[in-house]
């Protein structure tokens, strides 16, 4: 519950800082028609719509500057999807404990990890964006548990949102990527709620011929023939990456290889001559702009984040903004980082590989370091201050204003009697 808790809080930060976003901006201008001073949806940017509308603008908000944080067994951003899902089903007019809200947000979470121990890594290595595909099907779940829907009607809904899963992973770098966590979002409401007023389809569309596996899995996706629930929840086992970064995830374990080197050699941008890292396929195809000519295709661009970590401490949000990607000595520094992956045959039969950086001195002397986990996951989780940290600037970064007193009255969600009180919270802050 307390990792539950954790998750939500750090999802609300990355959506109210996702705020001013232009992939926000256009999505309500898009909707505007249908959104007003009243309503049983709030929206981070202010205002209320239907839920369908909360769950997307909100969705994409979340997911909208790549701060949100990762899950490994669904191969996607699972709380972008799951909290905006679940913050639009809220109405004062139906108590709901944050108790209750912390357990729908772990059904979702468990159901994501479900669907993807079936169909990825191929799923997701061969393009399709696990969170608008697996991330929706799951939190379907989710919000079914929210609604009070029963067994039949919780399959349902997961059945419907199978037939709205799409997304592909060409559109990383665009406005079009954090869409894809608020149409997850609203596919999974709206899945849910079709399912509780009587639509529904074949259970076995995970499975069957023609249903997502067959269509969506891949060479290696191993179906669910072998898959059982653990005593332990996978919030446990295999846990969230809080991100430290606020990009790609895929630039992470480089991005703090690098950070190892500089602490341990106390190195600096002069004594550089070349770098070099060596990470995943997916990873790779992951950050397709080498030289990146807008703030959200840094977010993607290992040279970008990597030249960006050599300079200075840390990342911050501000690293993104137009004017951080025209400075001289970020672009004198780029041409020196070089990215290559594993081949097919490397990463065969194995889970999880390394990534690998090696620095290249002046002198020529090489130093190399590597990294199974990024900074933020179970394994090196982030400690509760560097966790209210992210979430202050966070909600300054969208507001312009931040107190510890909201961080403060987030950490009693779960003993919370009325969920609804989350909604006014936020709409105080923000």
């Amino acid at each position: 519950m307390e990792r539950a808790r954790d998750a939500v809080i750090d999802t609300l930060g990355c959506m109210m800082a996702g705020t001013k976003d232009p992939s926000v901006a256009a999505v309500t201008a898009a909707f505007g028609n249908e959104i007003s001073a009243s309503g049983s949806g709030w929206l981070v940017t202010g205002r209320y719509a239907s839920p369908s509308v909360a769950a997307l603008v909100n969705g994409t908000a979340a997911h909208a500057l790549d701060f949100d944080d990762n899950f490994h067994p669904a191969r996607a951003h699972a709380s972008a999807v799951l909290v905006p899902a679940l913050l639009a089903t809220l109405h004062p007019q139906r108590p709901i404990g944050g108790k209750q809200f912390l357990e729908a947000y772990l059904t979702g979470l468990e159901a994501q990890a479900a669907v993807g121990f079936g169909v990825n890594p191929s799923h997701y290595n061969r393009g399709w964006h696990g969170t608008s595909t697996v991330g929706a099907i799951g939190t379907a779940a989710g919000v079914a548990r929210l609604l009070g829907a029963n067994i039949e009607e919780t399959a349902q809904a997961m059945c419907l949102a199978t037939s709205m899963a799409s997304g592909p992973k060409g559109q990383f770098g665009t406005l079009a990527k954090p869409l894809h966590a608020g149409i997850a979002a609203r596919n999974a409401v709206e899945a849910a709620l079709l399912a509780m007023s009587g639509s529904g389809g074949r259970l076995d569309i995970l499975e069957r011929p023609q249903g997502f596996l067959d269509l969506f899995g891949g060479g290696e996706a191993r179906g669910w023939a072998d898959w059982r629930l653990d005593e332990a929840h996978v919030i446990e086992t295999r846990g969230l990456v809080t991100k430290r970064h606020p990009c790609c995830a895929s630039t992470h374990r480089a991005i703090d290889a690098l950070f190892d080197l500089k602490q341990e050699h106390r190195l600096s941008a002069g004594d550089i001559d070349r770098i070099d890292v060596k990470v995943g396929i997916s990873a790779a195809r992951n950050l397709a702009y080498p030289r990146p000519e807008n703030e959200m295709q840094a977010r993607f661009s290992m040279p970008y984040c990597l030249a960006r970590a050599m300079l200075q401490d840390r990342l911050s949000l501000s690293d993104f903004a137009p004017a951080a990607l025209r400075q001289a000595d970020v672009l004198a520094l780029m041409p020196r980082i070089e990215m290559h992956s594993y081949t097919s045959g490397e990463e065969y039969g194995h889970d999880r590989l390394p990534h690998v950086l090696t620095v290249t001195l002046r002198d020529d002397t090489g130093l190399k370091s590597q990294r199974l986990h990024a900074k933020g996951s179970i394994e090196v989780p982030l400690d509760a201050g560097q966790r209210r940290s992210k979430f202050v600037d966070c909600v300054y970064w969208g507001s312009g204003h931040a107190t510890d007193d909201l961080y403060d009255n987030l950490l009693d969600l779960s003993q919370s009697t009325s969920a609804s009180n989350l909604l006014n919270l936020l709409a105080a802050s923000s």
